[in-house]
């Protein structure tokens, strides 16, 4: 099963029978359910319905954060392009792990919409990472894609950089589909990144979430330990795929992210605040 959410605002299903309508006005209600309230309704009985234009899954009041530093390969390239490596050795090693804001839901930009890259920055990069999808009661309900957009040269500079680094217009993407937890053992997912210049493969590349050194709960744990979320929050768990670093995105680029069993996203790639007039025109 995957949850869509159309363009309309409809919240739909697709299950094995075909797609269903949830009767729910938002994602945003489902991700205030318990996980066994969210997981009897959705297989549960579904009138049949038209599968819709899909939109990015995520609306209301739920947030995107993300993890750092959670991969070895992670790691090393943050103390690669540091002022101050040490503090990445650090945290990777650390009782508490890494947590940031991403996105407001309103910001995020889903399947064959653009993401950007900043015209202060000379060297960005697309972050493949799984997501975790958790309810306002901090349960795990799903897993979605995320391309966590990241300026290396700004977080390179200096470490206090890093919401500038990591929060713009363009820089959040996400998969259109959120497959539920119930239904996917991610202990060993492969993810895969390809990104296309000019009609040929520039990078390919993959990884598994068997590599991640720290427990999805744990992540999850720590973003609710003093912060509420009440339509939920979608948590991108860090990456284990850095291009090499004579790399960086350029305008016309085709990112593609794509998780084992869950799903994948494929953006072009934008100059600035180009995404931003597309969000403000859609």
């Amino acid at each position: 099963m995957h949850l869509y959410r159309s363009a309309d605002g409809r919240v739909i299903a697709h299950r094995e029978d075909g797609p269903g309508l949830v009767p729910v006005a938002s994602l945003a209600e489902l991700l205030r359910l318990r996980s066994a309230e969210l997981r009897t309704l959705l297989e549960g009985e579904l009138a049949p319905t038209a599968p819709g234009i899909p939109a990015a899954p995520i609306d209301g009041r739920t947030e995107v954060w993300a993890s750092g530093v959670t991969y070895l390969r992670s790691r090393s390239a943050r103390m690669d392009e540091s002022s101050d490596p040490d503090i990445y050795d650090r945290v990777y090693v650390a009782e508490r792990p890494e947590l940031f804001f991403k996105s407001a839901a309103w910001r995020v930009v889903t399947d064959g919409e653009p993401i950007a890259i900043r015209e202060d920055s000379s060297w960005d990069v697309p972050e493949p990472e799984l997501a975790v999808i958790a309810n306002r009661h901090g349960e795990i309900v799903g897993y979605g894609v995320c391309d966590d957009v990241s300026s290396r040269s700004l977080e390179g500079e200096n470490p206090l950089y890093l919401p500038q680094a990591k929060v713009f217009a363009g820089a959040c993407a996400i998969g259109p589909a959120i497959r539920p937890a119930w239904e996917v053992d991610a202990s060993d997912l492969g993810i895969r990144l390809r990104i296309e210049r000019d009609g040929r493969t520039i990078v390919d590349d993959a990884t598994s979430t068997a590599s991640l050194a720290r427990p999805l709960p744990e992540l999850v744990e720590y973003l609710f330990r003093a912060e509420n979320f009440p339509d939920g929050a979608w948590l991108s768990t860090g990456t284990g795929i850095v291009p090499a670093d004579d790399f960086t995105l350029r305008v016309g680029d085709r990112v593609t992210v794509e998780v084992q069993d869950v799903s994948s996203v494929t953006n072009p790639v934008a100059q600035g605040r180009a995404s931003w007039d597309f969000l403000e025109a859609r």
